[in-house]
């Protein structure tokens, strides 16, 4: 099982401003602070005391206390020293100061100046992460992890910058950081409970400023502006530390490329014998240890020595000001009226520190050429002669390369993503580069639309009100008179609002039948798909149905006494719905399929004419055989077999009651032929015992025969093209004959 203690919160003493120190809010990135950034001494100055700290940790824990020490270049200073505490004085002025508080800590004596801070802090955790102090560039610093039951600790862990660099079984490890070192160091220590558990505690982390060893010197002339043949001597200003008195410096005097008198050597001056007007050289230094090898160099200098000044200096260019255009050499003349001697020309663009170039000869006038020009070299120029008595400026001139316009960017801007008919957008056309005025060209499709200048450059921009034909390819064109340039193609796709649908019903009519299969057609002539279509009746929703493609949509309904009423139907893309005008439909309460109950009224009042016909010839044929004596009167007195049921029974009563026994049976029936449907109709009559059977005739329409009655009703098939074929043919598969025997009796 493992335990870790961890800090999840930094430590930071935030900036070091002096003279005002301003620590930041705890818990604070732990910064050990040995000398920061000793900065040059000025020439004649003090030089700076050196504050000591023992224990030499700049890090301890809370209740222990540090004695401060404070040295000069002779030694340590028992007496007359000055203390302040976060920028402010203390009155102890012993040569030693014990302390236990946290801040900024500084000294001077009566032989230095005020040394850098040191900034020594008082920690309440458990470990700590120590540097040894004071500590100098290439030198070693020691790290120790430290906490408060030291017995208790295993092994110590060293990380840099969260990598590990060693671990450790006792407290201390040895790092050389470089000086100006922005790393950030913690150690982690670790060990075992009783019960076997182990643990881990991690320290505040901590950052290293390194101090200089020396810092880079400055060169100096004495005099600094000699005249021509006197001697001048220079010096290479540097100190180190008190406590690296022990460290030897060696000196070396450049002039240009050259080095002076004996090459290296232990001085820190060089005397020049005699000083000539020679033009305008760069003198500098360097200086440097031997153990570690540690080297410096001055910032050059240049030494004048007095002769007879330049006057009148002029700049000119080629090309003339105003017809330069970019990528063109240009070429800055500076020439001047008077002057003796070498003379030092420099060329120079305002707001630029650095010179753009320098040239020395014995002459009145000289030439900088400048190369491929760009457009960020635009700006004031001027240019300045020196034969070691001074510059002398020309007058400013400005320089401003045409730029050829570069490849536009084309940009369209709406109220939304997606473009919608009737939107505003805005056609804006930029070229990054380019000199003004720029005419910008908008094209769609190669067509152009309009034109936009910008006289000062940048971008110009036109409005376009879309309809449903500027869906398509979009570009511009720049032109500055130097160059033209065609942006990218740009796509645009234009979406269409739907327009109010158009409710039609198939089949068109104001009046329906029970039964009837109505299809409600919905369709919107304007909007871009996908479309959604709703079907309403009474503003009741019925259904919907997508049209992905666009177009109309369809919704089939069968018909029953409730669907009268108004219908309607709505259409929406996703950019607002739109609704039909309403549509009426009066549904009538007959049977489901009219045809059949027509032809069952048909054939029940043939079936009544044929009985009574056929009772009438019965009845005289009897009457007839009875005269002639060709029956008997006692029919059943007779042997032999039995005579037909028909010429035994009288018909059947042809009252109305007879008629009601009639029972109509009846099928669809497809005869082979694809475009036509029947529906047969079986009509029985009950009778008493066995009914005759007697052969059916078929006539197209309609069939007269003998009983059983058989009718065929034809029904036109749908168009195999009809969109509303599958719905119909859905429905006729489900249809079924509904008998209606008092209507049959009505006709």
């Amino acid at each position: 099982m493992f335990c870790e203690h961890r800090w999840d919160r930094s430590l930071a003493f935030g900036e070091t401003v002096f003279p005002c120190p301003r620590p930041g809010p705890a818990p604070m990135l732990l910064w050990l602070l040995l000398i920061l950034a000793p900065g040059r001494q000025p020439a004649g100055a003090l030089p700076k005391a050196l504050l000591l700290l023992k224990p030499p940790w700049s890090t301890a824990f809370e209740g222990e206390t540090v004695t401060l020490f404070c040295k000069d270049h002779h030694s340590l200073a028992w007496e007359y020293v000055s203390w302040y505490h976060n920028e402010t004085p203390l009155r102890k002025q012993s040569g030693r100061l014990q302390i236990s508080k946290s801040g900024h800590y500084r000294c001077k004596t009566q032989r230095s100046s005020l040394s850098d801070p040191v900034h020594v802090q008082f920690l309440p955790d458990w470990l700590v992460l120590q540097a040894s102090h004071p500590a100098f560039e290439r030198d070693k610093v020691v790290l120790r992890c430290r906490g408060k039951e030291e017995e208790d600790i295993m092994e110590r862990t060293y990380y840099k910058n969260e990598e590990k660099i060693g671990s450790s079984y006792n407290s201390n490890i040895t790092v050389y950081p470089a000086f100006n070192d922005d790393s950030t160091y913690r150690c982690t220590a670790s060990g075992m409970y009783i019960l076997g558990m182990s643990w881990t505690e991690t320290s505040r982390p901590l950052k290293i400023q390194v101090q200089e060893l020396f810092p880079s010197p400055v060169l100096t002339a004495s005099p600094s502006w000699p005249i021509e043949g006197s001697p001048v001597t220079l010096t290479c200003e540097t100190w180190l530390p008190p406590l690296t008195s022990r460290t030897r410096l060696q000196f070396c005097f450049f002039k240009e490329h050259r080095a002076l008198g004996a090459g290296w050597s232990n001085s820190p001056e060089l005397q020049i014998p005699t000083m000539w007007s020679e033009g305008t050289a760069s003198y500098w230094c360097q200086a440097r240890t031997v153990i570690p090898r540690i080297l410096k160099t001055s910032p050059r200098s240049q030494i004048r020595v007095h002769r007879v000044p330049v006057s009148d200096v002029n700049l000119e260019t080629q090309p003339p000001v105003g017809q330069l255009i970019e990528g063109e050499d240009l070429v800055l003349i500076c020439s001047v009226a008077a002057g003796t001697g070498t003379v030092t020309f420099s060329w120079h663009r305002e707001g630029s520190e650095r010179s753009l170039g320098r040239k020395t000869q014995n002459a009145l006038s000289a030439e900088l050429r400048i190369a491929s020009v760009r457009e960020q070299d635009a700006g004031r120029y001027y240019c300045a002669a020196d034969n070691l008595d001074g510059p002398v400026l020309s007058k400013r001139i400005r320089i401003t390369p045409r730029v050829p316009v570069s490849r536009p960017v084309l940009t369209i801007r709406g109220p939304r993503s997606q473009a919608v008919e009737g939107d505003v957008v805005e056609l804006r056309c930029e070229a990054q580069r380019g000199s003004p005025p720029i005419l910008y060209r908008f094209y769609h499709e190669d067509v152009p639309l309009g034109s936009s200048s910008a006289p000062s450059g940048g971008e110009a921009s036109l409005n376009l009100s879309l309809t449903a034909e500027h869906s398509g390819n979009y570009s511009c064109e720049a032109n500055n008179s130097l160059r033209v340039q065609r942006s990218k193609m740009v796509s645009l796709s234009i979406t269409v609002p739907v327009s109010h649908p158009v409710l039609t019903l198939n089949p068109d009519v104001a009046q329906a039948m029970v039964g009837d299969v109505l299809e409600l057609r919905c369709e919107a002539q304007r909007g871009s798909p996908p479309i959604l279509y709703w079907f309403y009746h009474e503003d009741v929703i019925l259904g919907n149905t997508s049209a992905p493609f666009g177009g109309g949509a369809s919704f089939n309904l069968s018909l029953t006494t409730e669907h009268s009423g108004n219908y309607s139907c709505g259409a929406d893309n996703g950019l607002g719905a739109q609704s039909s005008e309403t549509v009426s439909l009066n549904i009538t309460g007959l049977c489901k399929n009219k045809v059949t109950h027509i032809t069952v009224g048909v054939i029940g009042c043939l079936l009544s004419m044929l009985g009574l016909a056929a009772t009438a010839a019965l009845v005289g044929r009897f009457r007839t055989q009875r005269k002639s004596g060709a029956i008997p009167r006692n029919i059943g007195s007779v042997p032999g077999p039995d005579p037909p049921a028909q010429a035994l029974h009288s018909p059947p009563s042809l009252s109305r009651p007879a008629l009601m026994e009639l029972q109509p049976l009846y099928s669809n029936v497809s005869p082979g032929d694809d475009d036509l449907v029947y529906s047969q109709i079986w009509i029985r009559q009950h009778r008493e015992g066995s009914p005759a059977h007697s052969p059916r005739t078929h006539q197209k329409g309609e069939v007269f025969h003998q009983e059983p009655a058989i009718v065929y009703s034809e029904v036109k098939r749908a168009d195999p093209y009809d969109p509303a074929r599958q719905d119909r043919e859905e429905a006729a598969e489900g249809y079924e004959n509904v008998p209606c025997t008092s209507l049959a009796l009505d006709h």
